[in-house]
Protein backbone atom coordinates (compact mmCIF):
# COMPACT_ATOMS: atom_id res chain seq x y z
CA UNK A 1 0.00 0.00 0.00
CA UNK A 2 1.32 3.48 -0.89
CA UNK A 3 2.67 5.42 2.09
CA UNK A 4 1.82 8.82 0.59
CA UNK A 5 -0.54 10.41 -1.90
CA UNK A 6 -0.62 13.72 -3.76
CA UNK A 7 -3.60 15.95 -3.00
CA UNK A 8 -4.62 19.07 -4.91
CA UNK A 9 -4.79 22.14 -2.72
CA UNK A 10 -7.48 23.70 -4.93
CA UNK A 11 -10.04 20.92 -5.41
CA UNK A 12 -8.90 18.08 -3.12
CA UNK A 13 -8.30 15.62 -5.97
CA UNK A 14 -5.92 12.81 -4.93
CA UNK A 15 -3.38 11.01 -7.13
CA UNK A 16 -0.89 8.22 -6.46
CA UNK A 17 1.95 10.24 -8.01
CA UNK A 18 2.79 13.86 -8.65
CA UNK A 19 1.41 15.71 -11.69
CA UNK A 20 2.29 19.20 -12.80
CA UNK A 21 -1.36 19.82 -13.67
CA UNK A 22 -4.19 18.58 -11.49
CA UNK A 23 -6.38 16.11 -13.43
CA UNK A 24 -9.40 17.20 -11.40
CA UNK A 25 -9.41 20.99 -11.86
CA UNK A 26 -6.60 21.53 -14.39
CA UNK A 27 -4.75 23.91 -12.07
CA UNK A 28 -0.95 23.92 -12.24
CA UNK A 29 1.46 23.14 -9.37
CA UNK A 30 -1.25 22.55 -6.78
CA UNK A 31 -0.51 18.91 -5.83
CA UNK A 32 1.23 18.44 -2.47
CA UNK A 33 2.35 15.23 -0.84
CA UNK A 34 0.41 13.90 2.15
CA UNK A 35 0.46 10.73 4.19
CA UNK A 36 -1.91 8.11 2.83
CA UNK A 37 -4.98 7.63 5.06
CA UNK A 38 -5.25 4.39 7.02
CA UNK A 39 -7.44 1.70 5.46
CA UNK A 40 -10.98 1.85 6.82
CA UNK A 41 -12.25 -1.26 8.58
CA UNK A 42 -15.96 -1.60 9.17
CA UNK A 43 -16.52 2.15 8.67
CA UNK A 44 -19.69 4.12 8.37
CA UNK A 45 -21.77 4.72 5.31
CA UNK A 46 -23.11 1.96 3.15
CA UNK A 47 -21.27 -1.29 3.55
CA UNK A 48 -21.07 -4.49 5.53
CA UNK A 49 -19.70 -2.68 8.59
CA UNK A 50 -22.24 0.12 8.66
CA UNK A 51 -24.55 -1.73 11.05
CA UNK A 52 -21.81 -1.87 13.72
CA UNK A 53 -21.59 1.93 13.97
CA UNK A 54 -23.67 3.39 16.78
CA UNK A 55 -25.02 6.91 16.80
CA UNK A 56 -23.36 9.23 19.31
CA UNK A 57 -25.33 10.79 22.16
CA UNK A 58 -25.85 14.52 21.78
CA UNK A 59 -25.96 16.84 24.80
CA UNK A 60 -27.48 20.35 25.04
CA UNK A 61 -24.89 23.02 25.67
CA UNK A 62 -26.44 24.00 29.02
CA UNK A 63 -25.71 20.50 30.31
CA UNK A 64 -22.07 20.54 29.26
CA UNK A 65 -19.72 20.93 32.21
CA UNK A 66 -16.87 23.43 31.86
CA UNK A 67 -13.99 22.23 34.04
CA UNK A 68 -11.60 24.87 35.37
CA UNK A 69 -8.20 24.54 33.72
CA UNK A 70 -5.15 25.72 35.61
CA UNK A 71 -2.97 27.65 33.19
CA UNK A 72 0.80 27.49 33.20
CA UNK A 73 2.34 30.88 33.95
CA UNK A 74 5.44 31.59 31.86
CA UNK A 75 6.64 34.34 34.21
CA UNK A 76 6.48 36.90 31.37
CA UNK A 77 3.46 39.08 32.11
CA UNK A 78 3.03 40.48 28.60
CA UNK A 79 3.30 36.99 27.09
CA UNK A 80 0.78 35.50 29.54
CA UNK A 81 -1.68 38.35 28.94
CA UNK A 82 -1.63 37.86 25.16
CA UNK A 83 -2.16 34.12 25.67
CA UNK A 84 -5.23 34.88 27.80
CA UNK A 85 -3.70 34.16 31.19
CA UNK A 86 -1.00 31.60 30.43
CA UNK A 87 -0.50 28.35 28.56
CA UNK A 88 -3.33 25.81 28.58
CA UNK A 89 -2.17 22.19 29.08
CA UNK A 90 -2.59 20.23 25.86
CA UNK A 91 -2.80 23.36 23.70
CA UNK A 92 -0.88 24.04 20.50
CA UNK A 93 0.48 27.58 20.06
CA UNK A 94 2.05 28.80 16.82
CA UNK A 95 4.52 31.68 17.21
CA UNK A 96 5.55 33.38 13.96
CA UNK A 97 7.92 36.21 13.20
CA UNK A 98 10.73 37.41 10.97
CA UNK A 99 14.22 35.91 11.32
CA UNK A 100 16.17 37.46 14.19
CA UNK A 101 13.14 39.17 15.72
CA UNK A 102 13.51 37.30 19.04
CA UNK A 103 11.24 34.24 18.82
CA UNK A 104 13.86 31.87 20.23
CA UNK A 105 14.77 34.37 22.94
CA UNK A 106 11.14 34.68 24.03
CA UNK A 107 10.57 30.92 24.15
CA UNK A 108 13.89 30.31 25.94
CA UNK A 109 12.95 32.86 28.60
CA UNK A 110 9.49 31.31 29.05
CA UNK A 111 10.91 27.78 29.45
CA UNK A 112 13.58 29.06 31.82
CA UNK A 113 10.97 30.65 34.09
CA UNK A 114 8.83 27.51 34.04
CA UNK A 115 11.83 25.30 34.78
CA UNK A 116 12.91 27.55 37.66
CA UNK A 117 9.37 27.34 39.08
CA UNK A 118 9.59 23.55 39.23
CA UNK A 119 7.90 22.72 35.92
CA UNK A 120 8.98 20.12 33.39
CA UNK A 121 10.07 21.57 30.06
CA UNK A 122 11.72 20.50 26.81
CA UNK A 123 13.29 22.58 24.05
CA UNK A 124 13.48 20.90 20.63
CA UNK A 125 15.57 22.65 17.99
CA UNK A 126 15.95 21.63 14.38
CA UNK A 127 17.90 24.73 13.40
CA UNK A 128 20.67 24.99 16.00
CA UNK A 129 22.96 22.63 17.83
CA UNK A 130 22.82 22.22 21.60
CA UNK A 131 26.02 24.26 21.92
CA UNK A 132 24.52 27.18 20.00
CA UNK A 133 21.38 27.09 22.15
CA UNK A 134 23.51 27.17 25.31
CA UNK A 135 25.36 30.28 24.13
CA UNK A 136 22.07 32.14 23.76
CA UNK A 137 20.63 30.80 27.01
CA UNK A 138 23.71 31.89 28.98
CA UNK A 139 22.60 35.54 28.83
CA UNK A 140 18.99 34.81 29.78
CA UNK A 141 19.50 33.78 33.41
CA UNK A 142 20.22 30.59 35.31
CA UNK A 143 16.77 29.10 34.73
CA UNK A 144 17.30 28.98 30.96
CA UNK A 145 20.44 26.84 31.42
CA UNK A 146 18.44 24.17 33.28
CA UNK A 147 16.05 23.55 30.37
CA UNK A 148 16.52 20.10 28.75
CA UNK A 149 17.35 20.45 25.05
CA UNK A 150 17.09 18.14 22.05
CA UNK A 151 18.68 18.99 18.70
CA UNK A 152 16.79 16.76 16.26
CA UNK A 153 14.88 16.98 12.98
CA UNK A 154 13.37 13.47 12.80
CA UNK A 155 9.71 13.64 13.80
CA UNK A 156 9.51 10.10 15.19
CA UNK A 157 12.49 10.73 17.47
CA UNK A 158 10.96 13.98 18.70
CA UNK A 159 7.61 12.33 19.44
CA UNK A 160 9.31 9.43 21.25
CA UNK A 161 11.32 11.88 23.37
CA UNK A 162 8.19 13.84 24.29
CA UNK A 163 6.46 10.61 25.31
CA UNK A 164 9.44 9.56 27.43
CA UNK A 165 10.16 12.92 29.10
CA UNK A 166 6.48 13.95 29.47
CA UNK A 167 7.16 17.69 29.78
CA UNK A 168 4.46 20.14 30.75
CA UNK A 169 5.61 22.61 28.09
CA UNK A 170 7.56 21.83 24.93
CA UNK A 171 9.00 24.27 22.38
CA UNK A 172 9.67 23.10 18.82
CA UNK A 173 11.92 25.51 16.93
CA UNK A 174 10.89 25.36 14.20
CA UNK A 175 8.05 23.27 12.78
CA UNK A 176 9.40 23.75 9.24
CA UNK A 177 12.61 21.87 10.07
CA UNK A 178 11.04 18.60 11.25
CA UNK A 179 10.86 15.72 8.78
CA UNK A 180 8.22 12.96 8.71
CA UNK A 181 9.83 9.78 7.30
CA UNK A 182 6.51 8.63 5.79
CA UNK A 183 6.73 11.40 3.19
CA UNK A 184 9.43 11.91 0.59
CA UNK A 185 9.13 15.71 0.42
CA UNK A 186 11.78 18.00 1.84
CA UNK A 187 11.33 19.51 5.33
CA UNK A 188 9.26 22.67 5.11
CA UNK A 189 7.17 21.54 2.15
CA UNK A 190 3.41 21.80 2.37
CA UNK A 191 2.86 18.08 2.91
CA UNK A 192 5.63 17.77 5.47
CA UNK A 193 4.46 20.74 7.56
CA UNK A 194 0.86 19.50 7.51
CA UNK A 195 1.83 15.97 8.57
CA UNK A 196 4.29 17.14 11.24
CA UNK A 197 1.76 19.53 12.79
CA UNK A 198 -0.98 16.87 12.76
CA UNK A 199 1.13 14.28 14.57
CA UNK A 200 2.41 16.81 17.11
CA UNK A 201 -1.17 17.91 17.77
CA UNK A 202 -2.29 14.33 18.46
CA UNK A 203 0.65 13.77 20.79
CA UNK A 204 0.09 17.05 22.64
CA UNK A 205 -3.64 16.49 23.14
CA UNK A 206 -3.14 12.90 24.26
CA UNK A 207 -0.41 13.66 26.81
CA UNK A 208 -1.64 17.09 27.93
CA UNK A 209 1.56 18.82 26.82
CA UNK A 210 1.42 22.51 25.93
CA UNK A 211 3.44 22.84 22.72
CA UNK A 212 4.87 26.08 21.33
CA UNK A 213 5.56 25.77 17.61
CA UNK A 214 7.94 28.39 16.23
CA UNK A 215 7.12 29.14 12.58
CA UNK A 216 8.81 30.96 9.75
CA UNK A 217 7.19 33.82 7.84
CA UNK A 218 7.23 34.71 4.17
CA UNK A 219 8.73 37.91 2.77
CA UNK A 220 5.23 39.44 2.89
CA UNK A 221 5.09 38.79 6.64
CA UNK A 222 2.51 35.96 6.53
CA UNK A 223 3.09 32.64 8.26
CA UNK A 224 4.84 30.20 5.95
CA UNK A 225 3.40 26.79 5.19
CA UNK A 226 -0.14 25.60 4.49
CA UNK A 227 -3.11 27.57 5.84
CA UNK A 228 -4.29 24.38 7.52
CA UNK A 229 -1.44 24.86 9.99
CA UNK A 230 -3.18 27.93 11.43
CA UNK A 231 -6.47 25.98 11.65
CA UNK A 232 -4.86 23.07 13.50
CA UNK A 233 -3.36 25.09 16.33
CA UNK A 234 -5.29 26.66 19.20
CA UNK A 235 -3.46 29.97 19.21
CA UNK A 236 -1.56 31.95 16.55
CA UNK A 237 0.82 34.64 17.79
CA UNK A 238 2.66 37.13 15.59
CA UNK A 239 5.95 38.62 16.86
CA UNK A 240 6.60 41.90 15.04
CA UNK A 241 9.20 44.64 14.99
CA UNK A 242 12.36 45.67 13.24
CA UNK A 243 15.69 44.06 14.03
CA UNK A 244 17.38 47.47 13.85
CA UNK A 245 15.10 48.80 16.61
CA UNK A 246 14.66 47.60 20.15
CA UNK A 247 10.85 47.48 20.43
CA UNK A 248 8.88 44.32 19.67
CA UNK A 249 5.12 43.73 19.71
CA UNK A 250 3.36 40.40 20.25
CA UNK A 251 -0.16 40.06 18.81
CA UNK A 252 -2.72 37.26 18.96
CA UNK A 253 -4.21 36.53 15.54
CA UNK A 254 -6.21 33.56 16.83
CA UNK A 255 -6.87 32.37 20.36
CA UNK A 256 -9.33 29.67 21.38
CA UNK A 257 -8.66 30.30 25.07
CA UNK A 258 -8.61 34.10 25.19
CA UNK A 259 -9.06 37.39 23.38
CA UNK A 260 -7.41 38.33 20.10
CA UNK A 261 -7.41 42.01 21.09
CA UNK A 262 -4.43 41.86 23.42
CA UNK A 263 -0.95 43.07 22.49
CA UNK A 264 2.31 42.78 24.38
CA UNK A 265 5.21 45.21 24.02
CA UNK A 266 8.83 44.22 24.65
CA UNK A 267 12.23 45.84 24.38
CA UNK A 268 15.29 43.86 23.33
CA UNK A 269 18.22 44.21 25.73
CA UNK A 270 21.55 42.42 26.01
CA UNK A 271 20.06 40.14 28.65
CA UNK A 272 16.98 39.26 26.58
CA UNK A 273 13.50 40.71 26.17
CA UNK A 274 12.23 43.17 28.78
CA UNK A 275 8.52 43.90 29.21
CA UNK A 276 7.46 47.48 28.47
CA UNK A 277 4.64 48.01 30.95
CA UNK A 278 4.01 51.64 29.96
CA UNK A 279 4.96 51.99 26.28
CA UNK A 280 3.18 55.34 25.96
CA UNK A 281 5.74 56.96 28.26
CA UNK A 282 8.58 55.72 26.05
CA UNK A 283 7.07 56.93 22.79
CA UNK A 284 5.64 60.25 23.99
CA UNK A 285 8.92 61.16 25.66
CA UNK A 286 10.60 61.03 22.23
CA UNK A 287 7.99 63.12 20.40
CA UNK A 288 9.63 66.13 18.74
CA UNK A 289 6.66 68.48 18.33
CA UNK A 290 8.18 69.86 15.12
CA UNK A 291 6.42 70.28 11.73
CA UNK A 292 5.36 66.85 10.47
CA UNK A 293 5.01 65.33 13.95
CA UNK A 294 1.80 64.48 15.83
CA UNK A 295 0.91 62.04 18.61
CA UNK A 296 -1.62 59.32 17.82
CA UNK A 297 -3.82 57.97 20.61
CA UNK A 298 -4.18 54.40 19.34
CA UNK A 299 -5.65 51.25 20.85
CA UNK A 300 -3.56 48.10 21.06
CA UNK A 301 -6.17 45.54 22.01
CA UNK A 302 -7.72 46.69 25.27
CA UNK A 303 -4.85 49.05 26.13
CA UNK A 304 -4.50 52.66 24.89
CA UNK A 305 -1.12 53.48 23.37
CA UNK A 306 0.36 56.85 22.47
CA UNK A 307 2.78 56.80 19.53
CA UNK A 308 4.38 59.51 17.44
CA UNK A 309 3.53 59.71 13.73
CA UNK A 310 6.03 61.60 11.59
CA UNK A 311 5.70 62.75 7.97
CA UNK A 312 8.09 64.29 5.47
CA UNK A 313 6.91 66.00 2.27
CA UNK A 314 9.52 67.07 -0.30
CA UNK A 315 9.57 67.97 -4.02
CA UNK A 316 9.85 64.92 -6.22
CA UNK A 317 11.95 64.31 -9.30
CA UNK A 318 10.06 61.14 -10.12
CA UNK A 319 6.81 60.51 -11.97
CA UNK A 320 4.81 59.27 -10.17
CA UNK A 321 6.19 60.57 -6.83
CA UNK A 322 7.11 58.15 -4.09
CA UNK A 323 4.77 57.09 -1.30
CA UNK A 324 6.77 55.39 1.45
CA UNK A 325 5.28 54.40 4.80
CA UNK A 326 6.41 52.38 7.79
CA UNK A 327 3.99 51.17 10.44
CA UNK A 328 0.76 51.84 8.52
CA UNK A 329 -0.92 50.34 5.49
CA UNK A 330 0.22 51.86 2.21
CA UNK A 331 -3.29 51.75 0.74
CA UNK A 332 -4.59 53.65 3.78
CA UNK A 333 -1.97 56.33 3.19
CA UNK A 334 -3.11 56.69 -0.42
CA UNK A 335 -6.71 57.14 0.75
CA UNK A 336 -5.73 59.83 3.26
CA UNK A 337 -3.67 61.73 0.65
CA UNK A 338 -6.60 61.66 -1.79
CA UNK A 339 -9.01 63.07 0.81
CA UNK A 340 -6.48 65.73 1.80
CA UNK A 341 -6.18 66.89 -1.78
CA UNK A 342 -9.90 66.77 -2.59
CA UNK A 343 -11.52 68.07 0.61
CA UNK A 344 -8.76 69.98 2.44
CA UNK A 345 -6.75 71.61 -0.33
CA UNK A 346 -3.45 69.98 0.68
CA UNK A 347 -2.18 68.51 -2.58
CA UNK A 348 0.91 66.31 -2.76
CA UNK A 349 0.63 65.19 -6.39
CA UNK A 350 4.13 66.41 -7.29
CA UNK A 351 5.80 65.65 -3.96
CA UNK A 352 7.28 62.61 -2.27
CA UNK A 353 5.50 61.64 0.94
CA UNK A 354 7.16 59.63 3.71
CA UNK A 355 5.21 58.55 6.81
CA UNK A 356 6.66 56.70 9.77
CA UNK A 357 5.24 55.41 13.06
CA UNK A 358 8.15 55.96 15.44
CA UNK A 359 9.50 53.06 17.47
CA UNK A 360 8.81 50.25 15.03
CA UNK A 361 5.15 49.98 16.10
CA UNK A 362 2.58 48.96 13.49
CA UNK A 363 -0.90 50.53 13.66
CA UNK A 364 -3.65 48.84 11.64
CA UNK A 365 -6.73 50.61 12.96
CA UNK A 366 -8.64 53.33 11.02
CA UNK A 367 -8.32 55.65 14.01
CA UNK A 368 -4.84 56.54 12.75
CA UNK A 369 -6.22 58.38 9.69
CA UNK A 370 -6.40 61.80 11.35
CA UNK A 371 -2.86 61.56 12.72
CA UNK A 372 -1.50 60.70 9.27
CA UNK A 373 -3.44 63.54 7.64
CA UNK A 374 -2.31 66.12 10.21
CA UNK A 375 1.31 64.98 10.02
CA UNK A 376 1.33 65.22 6.22
CA UNK A 377 -0.41 68.62 6.22
CA UNK A 378 1.95 69.91 8.91
CA UNK A 379 4.99 68.76 6.94
CA UNK A 380 3.64 70.18 3.67
CA UNK A 381 3.06 73.66 5.17
CA UNK A 382 6.02 73.65 7.55
CA UNK A 383 3.79 74.50 10.52
CA UNK A 384 3.97 72.50 13.74
CA UNK A 385 0.77 70.86 14.92
CA UNK A 386 0.71 71.64 18.63
CA UNK A 387 -1.61 72.22 21.54
CA UNK A 388 0.09 75.07 23.33
CA UNK A 389 3.64 74.04 24.16
CA UNK A 390 3.00 70.30 23.90
CA UNK A 391 2.70 68.08 20.81
CA UNK A 392 -0.82 67.63 19.48
CA UNK A 393 -2.56 64.33 20.25
CA UNK A 394 -5.38 63.12 18.02
CA UNK A 395 -7.35 60.16 16.71
CA UNK A 396 -10.18 59.64 14.25
CA UNK A 397 -11.21 57.95 11.02
CA UNK A 398 -11.46 59.99 7.84
CA UNK A 399 -14.41 59.43 5.51
CA UNK A 400 -14.17 59.73 1.74
CA UNK A 401 -16.33 62.86 1.81
CA UNK A 402 -13.99 64.67 4.19
CA UNK A 403 -15.83 64.08 7.47
CA UNK A 404 -14.26 62.71 10.63
CA UNK A 405 -15.81 59.61 12.15
CA UNK A 406 -15.59 58.51 15.75
CA UNK A 407 -13.77 55.31 16.66
CA UNK A 408 -14.04 52.91 19.59
CA UNK A 409 -12.79 53.66 23.10
CA UNK A 410 -12.59 57.43 22.61
CA UNK A 411 -12.77 58.09 26.36
CA UNK A 412 -9.90 55.73 27.13
CA UNK A 413 -7.74 57.34 24.43
CA UNK A 414 -8.45 60.79 25.82
CA UNK A 415 -7.65 59.68 29.38
CA UNK A 416 -4.31 58.24 28.25
CA UNK A 417 -3.42 61.50 26.47
CA UNK A 418 -4.45 63.57 29.51
CA UNK A 419 -2.23 61.44 31.74
CA UNK A 420 0.78 62.75 29.82
CA UNK A 421 -0.45 66.32 29.63
CA UNK A 422 -1.59 66.08 25.99
CA UNK A 423 -4.99 67.70 26.46
CA UNK A 424 -7.22 68.76 24.84
CA UNK A 425 -7.15 65.95 22.27
CA UNK A 426 -8.34 66.45 18.70
CA UNK A 427 -10.99 64.00 17.51
CA UNK A 428 -14.29 63.79 15.63
CA UNK A 429 -16.10 65.21 18.67
CA UNK A 430 -14.12 68.48 18.58
CA UNK A 431 -13.74 68.74 14.77
CA UNK A 432 -16.49 67.10 12.67
CA UNK A 433 -14.64 67.61 9.36
CA UNK A 434 -11.06 67.37 8.17
CA UNK A 435 -11.05 71.07 7.25
CA UNK A 436 -11.95 72.02 10.81
CA UNK A 437 -9.33 69.66 12.20
CA UNK A 438 -6.65 71.30 10.05
CA UNK A 439 -7.78 74.74 11.16
CA UNK A 440 -7.67 73.72 14.82
CA UNK A 441 -4.25 72.05 14.54
CA UNK A 442 -2.40 74.34 12.13
CA UNK A 443 -4.22 77.64 12.46
CA UNK A 444 -5.34 80.09 9.78
CA UNK A 445 -2.61 79.36 7.18
CA UNK A 446 -4.00 75.84 6.76
CA UNK A 447 -7.53 77.22 6.57
CA UNK A 448 -6.49 79.71 3.91
CA UNK A 449 -4.89 76.96 1.87
CA UNK A 450 -8.10 74.99 2.17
Amino acid sequence: MARSIWVCGACGHAEAKWHGQCPGCNEWNTLAEEAAPAKLTGGGGRGPGASRVRAARVVPLREVETPRVERLQTGIGEFDRVLGGGLVPGSLVLLGGSPGIGKSTLTNMALGNLQAAGGRTLYVSGEESAAQIRLRAARLGTGALDVPVLAETDLETVLATIAAERPEVCVIDSVQTLHAPDLTGAPGSVGQVREVASQIMRAAKGAGVAVLLVGHVTKEGALAGPRVLEHLVDCVLQFEGERERTYRTLRALKNRFGSTNETGVFEMHQGGLVEVLDPSARFVGEATGKPGSVVLAAMEGTRPLLVEVQALVSPSELVPPRRVCNGIDRNRLALVLAVLARHAGVGTGTQDVFVNVVGGVRVDEPGADLAVALAVASAARGVAASAGERPLACFGEIGLTGELRSVAHGDRRAEEAAKFGLAPILSAESAPTLRQALRAALGSPAAAAA
